[in-house]
């Protein structure tokens, strides 16, 4: 199955028009030496060799941004599959997509030095042709990141280039798939941007560290959590799971899941994770796998609609 990805070509889509002639998407991160012996072997053995290696680079940085930079390099050079189509930002604030063609290439000495090969399609389109909620996913300040729940509307805007699913049509389990995931980006986009009016705002701050962002954050693989956030006195991480609608008490196991790549992979000593389900309504499911967690709080949101 295609998967859809966001890749920022640097800030502003400063590198894209170099990356389209060559060919290629790539990332830095301050990494100078080639990936491949640490490549093919999964993410958990990429962050194991990898996660200390650029500590060791940026002295004074958290696990928490290593957490985040390294996760990204391993979905840009290992996670994304030969067939994969990228979405990038160019400079004019143009949108361009193209299909990747390869696996990992080392090119040293130049800005982008990690890279995979890329088929550019001629195409390109502007935000007003997206929906807003595309728009909106691709604002997300992450350098690669998952639109596979947009994969019809990108099909549809690139024309021909790529075979477009049909659009308007029977309700069918792809299509209410990707409106489950769009919903849920839309909840997750209005808690970040209100996030210091909330009673978790009183309590935790969205994790932010120069560039490093606590949306959409990078686990295991292909994974993400919805929101990583700090506790104002830095002690306590929060892993927060958004659901659209009625929570499930598999969404237990999940965010547990999420907490341990948290707490194996980036406390610091003294730290601790604690986690929290975000969903329209709960069940008697859910509130008997939560009584024997402790460390994992259940909240529920509600929309109000006026007019007047």
């Amino acid at each position: 199955m295609t998967e859809y990805w966001m890749f920022r070509l640097g800030s502003g889509g400063k590198h894209a028009e170099e990356m389209m002639a060559a060919g290629y998407v790539g990332v830095s991160y301050g990494i100078d030496f080639d990936l491949g012996p640490h490549l093919g072997k999964g993410a958990d053995a990429f962050h194991r060799a990898m996660n200390d290696a650029w500590l060791a680079q940026n002295p004074g940085k958290s696990r928490v941004s290593a957490g985040l930079a390294m996760g990204n390099t391993w979905v840009a050079c290992e996670g994304m599959q030969e067939g994969d189509v990228v979405l990038t930002r160019k400079a004019d604030q143009s949108f361009i997509t193209g299909t990747v063609t390869g696996g990992y290439e080392f090119a040293p000495g130049t800005e982008l030095p990690h890279r995979r090969p890329v088929a550019w399609h001629a195409h390109t389109f502007t935000q007003d042709e997206m929906s807003p909620e595309l728009a909106a996913a691709a604002r997300v300040p992450m350098t690669v990141y998952s639109l596979s729940g947009y994969a019809a509307e990108l099909a549809a805007l690139n024309g021909a280039a790529i075979p477009a699913a049909p659009l308007a049509y029977a309700v069918t389990a792809e299509v209410e798939e990707q409106l489950a995931f769009q919903m849920e980006k839309q909840l997750e986009d209005f808690l970040v941007q209100n996030w210091a009016g909330t009673s978790l705002g009183r309590e935790y701050d969205i994790y932010e560290d120069g560039e490093v962002k606590g949306q959409q954050f990078p686990a295991d693989g292909r994974e993400r959590i919805d929101i990583l956030a700090i506790s104002k006195d830095r002690k306590r991480l929060l892993v927060v799971e958004l659901k659209r609608d009625r929570a499930s008490d598999v969404v237990v196991g999940q965010i547990q899941r999420y907490m341990g790549y948290v707490q194996d992979e980036l406390l610091e000593e003294g730290q601790s994770v604690e986690g929290v389900i975000i969903a329209r309504d709960d069940d008697q499911r859910i509130r008997r796998a939560l009584s024997v967690a402790p460390n994992i709080r259940f909240m529920k949101y509600r929309v109000d609609f006026h007019l007047e």
